[in-house]
Formats: C-alpha cells, sequence, structure tokens
C-alpha cells in the first residue's frame, strides 16, 4: 500500500481556504431559501458555455452580453455591498452574508437587464449606431455603473477606480493643460462605444472569456474536484520528497503541473500549498521561506502555457497570430523560469543544510501513478488536440472536459468493483456530485475573470477614441525615446497597476497602452521589437505584483498556511522571482528565448539549455550562493555568464562571431572555473571543519 501524504496544519489550511472563497468564491453563505439560487447559476452559466463549444450556434455579441449577464448575477448574489458586518439598523444588508437581500437580487435583475440589452434590442442598434435614442443611453449608462459596481465587490476598487479616471479623462480632455489635453468626447458617442459596440465593454477581452477561458477554468476546477491536484502533489513527493530539500522541489514540480489547468496563483497556493508548505517546514525550510518557495511557485504557473492565466488566448487575438504560436513563444521563458526555481530550492537547501523526508513517509512511485492515470488522459487528449489536429482552443477544452466528466463518472464505480470501495450506485451517485461541484466551481472562478475583462473594455474603448495617441505621446516623453526608459516605466506601472487589479486586467491595461510604444520606440533606434515580445513584458510584470508587497495576495494565502508574516513572505518571494523579472527584459532583445522564427528541435534545445544556465548563474549571483557561497568576485562573473547565455547576439557582434551561438562556448567556460573555485573552496572548508 502507499504511504499516505502527511496531513498539512489545519490552522493554516483552513485559513488559506477561507481566503481563496473569498477572493475567488464569494463572500455569502447563505443559509435561507436563497442558498440554492448561486449553484443553480452557476450550473447554468456552465452548461451554456459547454453547450457554445458544441451544438449552440448564436452572434458572438449573443455570447458576450449573456456571459457577462451570468457573471452579474453571481456577483450581486454572491457578494455583499460591503465586505464588513453593518450594525447601523436599517443598512444591515449591506454587509449580509447569511441570505442574500431582496435589494441584491433586484440589482442582479437589473444588472441582468442591462447586460443583455445590446441582445435583446441587437437589429435596432445596428441600424442607429452613433444616434442612440434615450432608451439606449439609458441602459449604456446603467450597464457601466453595474460594471463598475460588480468589479468593485469581485475584485477591488482599483480596476473601477482606473476606468472612471479614463472616462472623466476623454469627457474633460478639452480642459486639460496642453501637454495633456484631449480633443474629448460627448456623452452620446462614449455609451455608443463603450456599451453599445463589441469596441467596448464587449470587446476582445470578453469575447475571449467568453468562448475560451471558461473552458480552460471550468476543466482546472473540474480536475481538482476530481482529485487531479492531490494526485499531482503526491506524484511530485514520490519523485523528489526524499531528496534534499524534497519537499521544496515537489511544491515547485506540483505548482507547474496545476499551473498547466490553472489560471490563477492563489487557487494554486491553496491548492498544492496546504500540503507542500507544511512538509516544507518540516524538513527544515523557516515558514517564511517556505511560503515564499510556494508563491514564487504559483505564482508562475501564470506564465505555463497552455492556458497561462487567460491571457494566451487575449495575447493571441490582439497580436493576431495563432493560439499555438503564443504557446510557442511562452515556452521556453516559463519552462526555464521553472527550472531556475528549482534550482534556488537547491540553493536554499545547502545554505540551510537540510535534507529530505524519510523514504517511509512518501508515497510510492509507481503505486501513485498507476492509481492516477486515469487523471493524465484528459490533459493528454487536450495537448493532442491543441497540437496534432490543432483544433480550436475552445474545442480542445471541451473535449477534454468531457472525457473529464466520464472519468469522473465512472471511476469510484471502478474502485467500488474493483476494490470494495461502497456499492456501485455509491460510487456513481458521489462521481455524479463530483460533476456537479466542478460545474458550480468552475463557474464562480469565473466570475472574477469576467468582470474584470469587461471592466477593462471600458479603458480599451477610451483608450480607441483617440486617447492612445495622446498616452504614446507622454510615455514617449516621459522616456526620452529611449527604449530601456520605456521598458522601466512600462514594468513599474505594470507592477502598481497589478497591485490592485487580477493579472488579466493588468495585462490588457498596460498592453492597450504601452504595447504599440514599446515596438514603435524600438523600431525609432534601429531595431525590431516582435509584437508579441512587448506583449509578453506587459504579461509578465502584471503577474510579479502577485507577491510584490504591499498586497500581493498570493503571498497572503501561503503565509496563511504557513502562519508567516505577509509582507516578508511576499517580499521573500518577490526575491525567487527576480529570475523571472529578467527575462522579460531579455526577450525584448534577444527573440530567440521567444522561438521567434525558429523552427529547428536541435536549436530550441540547445537555447533552452543555455537560457536555464544563464538564469541559474543569474540566480546564484542574487542568492549568494552557486555551486558554493559565494565571494564577492563570484557575482561578477556569475553576471556575466547570465549576459552571455541571453544574450549572444551581442557577444557575438562584440566579439566578431559571425555565428552568435559561438558566444555560448565562453559562457560556458567561465562557468566551469566558478564551479571549479566554488567546489576547491568547499573542500577546503570541509577539511578544515
Amino acid at each position: 500500500m502507499s504511504k499516505p501524504m502527511p496531513q498539512p496544519e489545519s490552522a493554516g489550511s483552513d485559513e488559506a481556504r477561507r481566503l481563496l472563497e473569498e477572493e475567488e468564491y464569494g463572500l455569502r453563505r447563505p443559509r435561507d431559501w436563497t442558498r440554492c439560487l448561486l449553484p443553480a447559476v452557476a450550473l447554468c452559466w456552465s452548461l451554456f458555455q459547454l453547450s457554445l463549444a458544441s451544438w449552440l450556434l448564436i452572434d458572438s455579441t449573443y455570447t458576450r452580453a449573456i456571459h457577462l449577464a451570468f457573471a452579474f448575477a453571481i456577483v450581486f448574489m454572491a457578494y455583499p455591498t460591503l465586505r464588513r458586518p453593518v450594525t447601523i439598523p436599517g443598512l444591515r444588508w449591506l454587509g449580509e452574508k447569511q441570505k442574500i437581500p431582496w435589494a441584491d437580487l433586484v440589482l442582479a435583475l437589473l444588472a441582468v437587464t442591462a447586460a443583455l440589452y445590446i441582445a435583446v434590442d441587437y437589429e435596432d442598434l445596428a441600424t442607429r449606431i452613433g444616434a442612440p435614442i434615450p432608451r439606449d443611453l439609458l441602459f449604456g449608462i446603467l450597464l457601466v455603473l453595474f460594471l463598475l459596481e460588480a468589479t468593485r465587490r469581485a475584485i477591488g476598487p482599483a480596476l473601477p477606480i482606473i476606468a472612471i479616471f479614463f472616462s472623466l479623462y476623454a469627457f474633460f480632455g478639452p480642459y486639460m493643460p496642453d501637454f495633456l489635453s484631449f480633443k474629448g468626447v460627448s456623452i452620446n458617442r462614449y455609451i455608443t462605444q463603450i456599451s453599445l459596440t463589441t469596441e467596448g465593454i464587449y470587446g476582445i477581452p470578453l469575447d475571449v472569456s467568453a468562448r475560451i477561458v471558461f473552458l480552460f477554468v471550468l476543466f482546472g476546477a473540474m480536475l481538482e474536484k476530481a482529485g487531479g491536484g492531490k494526485f499531482f502533489i503526491d506524484l511530485a513527493m514520490s519523485l523528489l520528497g526524499r531528496y534534499k530539500g524534497g519537499p521544496a522541489k515537489a511544491a515547485v514540480m506540483s505548482s507547474g503541473l496545476t499551473g498547466l489547468v490553472s489560471g490563477s496563483s492563489i487557487a494554486n497556493v491553496v491548492t498544492t500549498g496546504t500540503f507542500t508548505i507544511p512538509l516544507m517546514k518540516k524538513v527544515g525550510y523557516p515558514a517564511k521561506k517556505a511560503a515564499a518557495i510556494e508563491v514564487a511557485a504559483s505564482t508562475d504557473g501564470q506564465i505555463m502555457p497552455p492556458i497561462m492565466g487567460a491571457a494566451a488566448f487575449i495575447i493571441a487575438e490582439y497580436v493576431n497570430i495563432p493560439y499555438l504560436e503564443v504557446c510557442k513563444a511562452a515556452a521556453i521563458p516559463a519552462f526555464a523560469s521553472y527550472a531556475t526555481l528549482f534550482f534556488l530550492t537547491h540553493i536554499e537547501a545547502n545554505k540551510l543544510g537540510l535534507r529530505g523526508l524519510p523514504k517511509a513517509d512518501l508515497p510510492r512511485f509507481f503505486h501513485t501513478l498507476v492509481n492516477g492515470l486515469h487523471y493524465l488522459v484528459p490533459l493528454l487528449v487536450l495537448l493532442y488536440e491543441l497540437i496534432i489536429p490543432r483544433h480550436s482552443p475552445d474545442l480542445a477544452a471541451f473535449r477534454a472536459t468531457v472525457v473529464l466528466m466520464l472519468i469522473m463518472a465512472l471511476q469510484h464505480v471502478v474502485r467500488a468493483k474493483m476494490r470494495g470501495e461502497g456499492t456501485v450506485a455509491e460510487g456513481f451517485r458521489r462521481g455524479l456530485s463530483e460533476i456537479y461541484q466542478g460545474l458550480v466551481a468552475g463557474a464562480r472562478n469565473m466570475v472574477s475573470v469576467a468582470v474584470a475583462t469587461a471592466a477593462a473594455g471600458i479603458i480599451v474603448g477610451v483608450v480607441t477614441m483617440g486617447l492612445g495617441g495622446l498616452i504614446t505621446d507622454v510615455i514617449d516623453t516621459l522616456s526620452r525615446g529611449n527604449i530601456y526608459a520605456m521598458l522601466g516605466i512600462t514594468a513599474f506601472a505594470s507592477l502598481l497597476l497589478g497591485m490592485g487589479l487580477p493579472t488579466t486586467a493588468t495585462y490588457i491595461v498596460m498592453a492597450s497602452l504601452t504595447a504599440p510604444v514599446i515596438v514603435t520606440i524600438a523600431g525609432d533606434q534601429g531595431f525590431v521589437v516582435p509584437l508579441i515580445a512587448a506583449h509578453l513584458f506587459c504579461f509578465y510584470f502584471g503577474i510579479l505584483a502577485d507577491d510584490t508587497p504591499p498586497v500581493g495576495l498570493a503571498a497572503y494565502a501561503a503565509s496563511a498556511i504557513a502562519r508567516s508574516e505577509p509582507i516578508p513572505t511576499g517580499l521573500q518571494g518577490f526575491m525567487y522571482d527576480i529570475r523571472t523579472a529578467i527575462l522579460p527584459f531579455m526577450f525584448i532583445f534577444n527573440h530567440d528565448l521567444l522561438l521567434w522564427n525558429i523552427n529547428s528541435w536541435g536549436l530550441a534545445i540547445l537555447i533552452f539549455v543555455m537560457t536555464c544556465l544563464g538564469a541559474f548563474a543569474f540566480a546564484g549571483a542574487t542568492q549568494g550562493w552557486f555551486a558554493w557561497r559565494n565571494r564577492w568576485w563570484d557575482v561578477p562573473l556569475l553576471l556575466l555568464v547570465a549576459a552571455m547565455m541571453f544574450r549572444p547576439d551581442f557577444f557575438g557582434e562584440l566579439l566578431g562571431i559571425e555565428n552568435h551561438y559561438i558566444a555560448y562556448i565562453p559562457g560556458l567556460i567561465v562557468l566551469g572555473l566558478v564551479i571549479a573555485w566554488q567546489k576547491l573552496r568547499q573542500r577546503r572548508s570541509t577539511v578544515v571543519a
């Protein structure tokens, strides 16, 4: 029999799951008759999205409107107006969590009506574009107001405030100083652009959310309900748990596997961290570092293809390239980042003198693999559909989800027949119950994505009304036409916005504002930056905000499990994530890291290996340890190695080498010398001891 995994510390686990429910699933837990409304609406939403991917054919505008209407219904029923209880008589409903107040039910109904207006009056609206009647203006204004309120309830005030700022700028632009002046818009044009066309709220981000993202989020939620998350953790522990710092290495591996199907760093922390963080503490990692390792691993789950926190599909639409090209471009940075974090855990284990867990405390690999092989089947179906016949992402996700549903329905029946775990009828009922829970959880997980993409559409709509040219001029002025200053401004702004916005919303805002400017400024300075490189640059720094203090929700979730301080945990996690932060600056200039115009497997593998070595050297320089404890002169040498591995094109040109890949060789020589010197110092230190 397989050895059972040690159970996580219950207090930390419960606290982390509570945070996840508050941030992702909703704050209310109704206990009266309204308790059936939320799961019923969530179930209907999931069934509607599955129908769209299979047999239901409707216009994309109807799809977006219905998608947003479902999100509105859940937000106003699940999230109270105020998150803290209100004690003032007559206003207690503002913070009511035990039932859904009638006021919020009315708001939900009105919000749904406003969202569906474009679909209900679609044909007539098409005949009066640009000349809205009073009814159009009324429903347009209501839609904007309800969307801002829904976004505030679901993900906080930051995104609504930014959307309001852009909207006010659109109206008051003519009254701004000359440097910031903007011609301004009328209320008719604003409402038409933002709420009555597909250039604003109902734009590309919401379309991608409705067509594709929902199905992948649903697939991830159902895989978790089926037991796939626990399988990934057990598999990682069985492989790596007995090695030096094994639980930390297992945390990285399991978070990477979970990141394949998870679009949320917080969900990733709670899924894997409740098991791995207590185990890391058990072998000797300090609470802060155990939590920070999990945060770094879970945050990077969003850069892991094929989902990439839902942004991969939006990037494909914005850049107008096939989805698989996005995955191809993201592959080397993502896998190199995870490989480097794996190396970082080894460095920390060496610095702390840690060992792994006893083999007797770990599950057996082959037993775990055989018992969980069925969880790999839907993942293989998903990858097959995307890579071999190259079906659309929504069709691939739908077929993988159907296969997963069959597995969920039958796995307990098979266990009942083969192992005597209950009766066949009980197993079948349990399977159906898990399918139901997965459908509900998938819809609830989508709420924040749906309202974030819709609210970001307000900003995008205002930018496309002419504000984009002004923003380009302002950014160009601030950076003084210097690409390095431009990248620094973009990185800082993405981190700042990402503290209050979901990753997808941060990416949409920053990509709309700065991605074209990066490409333009680079062109003015004489070198080419592919548009996808600029978009991935914005995306990466939006992700890094998840563990950046003082907000860093992923750090808060991990610190709740580890019982560590959130701010120090976030700072430590950001120190680990520096190795991810350096990669975007590198692939802006070295497009080989994105496999741009590279179609050779051999060359791709060479670039990946060299990128990993460069990232290892950079991590060693920033962490004070590589093969052994650094001396001061090791740091510049390791940074030189990192530069040569990341930018062989620059050093090839500097050395006059036509084939710049030859520049890898001196980098390897320097790295070998550093390792040899450090190993020699290690042996001397051991002899002295």
